[in-house]
């Protein structure tokens, strides 16, 4: 057999069919946890403290409720990350039926979302109670970056316009992105408990359909550009609905942050016309107006999701293109000549 394997067959499932039966396992999933959630309620928890406190963990963490929380986690990380590193040394091609790992990926990621409910039930905690909010929504930010910077190519990072990016950079990014993103959604797949607040219901259903868009790699809807932005998009909703529920009053930046992103970055992917693009544009400014309407101080709300999502690609290229020069002076340099009398 070739370098570069076929692991397809005619009676494999296409990718497609794969996809929306993904879509819903995830959406039918989401329901069983919102209609389990009131066995839940009755768990006493602490009270919350604020911005750097996350509220659903246990007073009195137990052995078994941190052992299952994290060796679960472990065990999910490693077998994605073997299932990627699998895919990636047989050379396999892209195609639009299932690859066998495509399958074994997806029964994986099935089973271990199920295996998560239950533990959720039995023990409840997840790695919250051991590791900061913040880094769970650090590898969010981690992963929308990274998309926002291996897809410059395709349709450039602001306007259209093309950030003098280096090649090596940029394939490092995508040649790696699947263990990168394996590891942001996984860590804060097992983050939460599965419980059923709306935030948690609609973040759930995103990380679900991010378990599926990882476990079809090497597939044609992969790759699909409406399907990404899907992707990509979801985290609109969620962050502006979880910022609501909090009652802070800063929903809008959420909503006009990503959708910011949107109007600048991720429209200019879709193969839309100038005119819908003119168009989006304008819907967005007047929306701004509307909600921005008699508290114009609070405008520079909409700007700052934006910016630190732009700055941070370049962060990121910065520190892969230092990795890789200093991984390449390390390669180059000469081995340390023997002392006289050795």
């Amino acid at each position: 057999m070739s370098s570069r394997e076929s692991t397809t067959t005619p009676n494999q499932p296409t990718a497609s069919l794969a996809l929306w039966g993904g879509i819903a396992f995830s959406l039918i999933f989401t329901a069983v946890i919102w209609a389990a959630g009131s066995r839940l309620e009755a768990q006493p928890l602490l009270p919350d403290t604020g911005v750097a406190w996350y509220y659903w963990r246990l007073p009195e963490p137990t052995f078994w409720s941190r052992a299952t929380a994290w060796g679960f986690y472990l065990a999910h990380q490693i077998a994605n990350w073997a299932l990627i590193y699998y895919a990636q040394s047989r050379g396999l091609k892209y195609t639009s039926r299932l690859h066998s790992v495509n399958i074994a990926a997806l029964a994986l990621n099935a089973g271990f979302i199920v295996l998560h409910f239950i533990q959720t039930h039995l023990w409840y905690d997840g790695l919250a109670q051991d590791v900061s909010i913040f880094s769970s929504q650090g590898s969010v930010i981690l992963l929308l970056v990274w998309v926002l910077l291996m897809d410059t190519p395709r349709r450039g990072l602001i306007w259209g316009w093309k950030a003098p990016l280096s090649k090596d950079v940029l394939a490092f990014a995508r040649k790696y992105h699947g263990y990168v993103f394996a590891w942001a959604v996984i860590y804060t797949f097992w983050y939460h408990p599965m419980v059923a607040t709306p935030g948690h219901l609609v973040g759930f259903a995103y990380t679900f359909l991010m378990l599926v868009q990882s476990s079809l790699f090497l597939t044609r809807v992969h790759v699909n550009k409406w399907w990404m932005f899907v992707q990509e998009s979801v985290v609109l909703a969620h962050g502006a609905l979880v910022a609501f529920q909090q009652g802070n009053n800063l929903w809008p930046m959420f909503a006009f942050g990503f959708g910011g992103i949107f109007i600048l970055t991720q429209m200019h992917g879709l193969g839309l016309s100038w005119r819908v693009r003119w168009g989006l544009t304008a819907v967005f400014s007047g929306l701004v107006l509307w909600v921005y309407n008699g508290r114009w101080a609070a405008l520079n709300e909409i700007v700052r999701i934006p910016v630190i999502e732009y700055l941070a690609v370049f962060v990121l290229a910065g520190l892969i293109g230092g990795g890789l020069w200093l991984y390449r002076r390390l390669r180059q340099a000469p081995a340390q000549a023997p002392i006289a009398g050795d």
